[in-house]
C-alpha cells in the first residue's frame, strides 16, 4: 500500500499504527490485493483492505485480455465505490454486507477499507455446503432483491452480472453453439423486459458468502451490482455450489426457499409490489437467467465444470421458447 492510503486509513480508524495480518486473495487477472491488516490503539481490532492497482502489464488466466476487458474491470470498482457510497447502507441484517469505512483513489490505484466480517461473526468461508448452508444463502439473496426491488441503479452497471452479454461479446463471438448465439440477444431482451427488476449482487458464488455460528451469512464483492431480475443471482449461485444431478434433484425446493423468502421480505419491508405476480414472472426467468450465464460459459471457457447436461437441457428449452 502507498503511504497516502496508510495515513488514510489510519485517520479513518483512529489507529496509530497497522500491521499486515495475512492477504487474503489476488484480484483477478492481477489487479491488486484484498488484505487484512491488524490496528494498533483503534476500536477496530482489524480491517480488510482492497487495494485495486491497475497492472502495467495485463494478465488473465483463460487468456482474455483486451482493452475492452480492462475498461470492464476498472468500470467495476467505479460501480463499486458508488455502491459502497449510495446504496450500501439500505442492507439491514436480513442481507448482511461489511460496512465501508473510507474508500479512495489516487492515480490509477482505488482503496476500500472494509469493516472485518471475521470479527463481525462470519469467519467462515465454504467450498462445500449442506442444506442449511445453501438456504441462509438464498434468504440473503432474497433480501437482498426486495430491499432493492424497482430500485434505479444510478451510477451501478445498468445491467448487472459480470457475464451481462454487452459487456462479453468476445465470448459471444467465438461461441461455437448457433443456436444458442442466435438466441442470446433475445434471451437478454426478455430479461431486460421483466415488469419487475431489482438489483443483482453480480456475483453470488460461494465464495463471496460468508458464514457464522449461527447460521446466518453475509456477502462481499460489489464490482457488478446492477439492474436485473433476481434469479439471475439465484440461478447463479445454485450453479458455484450444487453438481448437476443435483441442480436437477432439487430445483423445485430450491425455488420454492427463495420465493418463500422473498414474499416474506417484501412484506416486512412493505414494498409496493404483488408478491404473486412477482412470482409468477420470475420462476419462468429463472430458466432464462440460467440459459444466459450458460450461453457466456460456452464462450468463456468450453470445457468448464459447469457445462452439463441439465444445463443444456434447461438452455434448449429456452431457445425453443424464443423460436429458434
Amino acid at each position: 500500500m502507498i503511504d497516502f492510503f496508510i495515513q488514510k486509513t489510519l485517520k479513518t480508524t483512529r489507529a496509530s499504527d497497522l500491521f499486515l495480518i495475512e492477504d487474503i486473495q489476488e484480484l483477478w487477472s492481477g489487479y491488486g490485493m484484498i488484505s487484512r491488516y491488524g490496528l494498533k490503539d483503534s476500536s477496530h481490532h482489524s480491517v480488510v483492505i482492497k487495494n485495486i492497482r491497475y497492472p502495467d502489464e495485463k494478465h488473465h488466466p483463460r487468456g482474455w485480455v483486451t482493452d475492452f476487458s480492462h475498461q470492464r474491470k476498472v468500470n467495476s470498482y467505479h460501480v463499486e465505490m458508488n455502491w459502497y457510497k449510495n446504496f450500501s447502507h439500505l442492507c439491514d441484517d436480513f442481507c448482511r454486507i461489511p460496512h465501508c469505512l473510507t474508500m479512495e483513489t489516487k492515480g490509477e490505484q482505488v482503496l476500500l477499507v472494509l469493516e472485518d466480517l471475521n470479527d463481525a461473526g462470519f469467519p467462515f468461508r465454504k467450498t462445500s455446503v449442506d442444506w442449511q448452508d445453501i438456504e441462509s444463502c438464498i434468504k440473503w439473496l432474497a433480501n437482498f432483491h426486495a430491499t432493492f426491488i424497482q430500485e434505479k441503479p444510478t451510477g451501478l452497471w445498468e445491467t448487472g452480472t459480470y457475464w451481462h452479454l454487452e459487456t462479453r461479446p468476445d465470448e459471444l463471438n467465438v461461441l461455437s453453439d448457433k443456436n444458442l448465439k442466435a438466441a442470446a440477444s433475445q434471451i437478454d431482451q426478455i430479461l431486460k423486459d421483466c415488469k419487475y427488476q431489482t438489483f443483482v449482487h453480480g456475483d453470488a458464488k460461494l465464495a463471496n458468502f460468508c458464514f457464522g455460528n449461527d447460521g446466518k451469512v453475509a456477502a462481499v464483492d460489489f464490482q457488478y451490482v446492477g439492474g436485473g431480475v433476481g434469479v439471475k443471482d439465484l440461478a447463479y449461485f445454485i450453479g458455484s455450489c450444487l453438481y448437476e444431478e443435483d441442480c436437477e434433484r432439487l430445483e423445485s425446493e430450491l425455488l420454492n426457499c427463495y420465493f418463500e423468502e422473498l414474499k416474506r421480505a417484501i412484506k416486512r419491508q412493505n414494498k409496493p409490489v404483488d408478491p404473486n405476480d412477482l412470482e409468477k414472472e420470475w420462476r419462468k426467468m429463472f430458466y432464462y437467467a440460467w440459459a444466459d450465464f450458460h450461453r457466456f460459459l460456452k464462450g468463456w471457457s468450453p470445457g468448464h465444470w459447469k457445462i452439463n447436461s441439465y444445463s443444456e437441457r434447461v438452455t434448449q428449452k429456452v431457445i425453443a421458447e424464443c423460436g429458434l
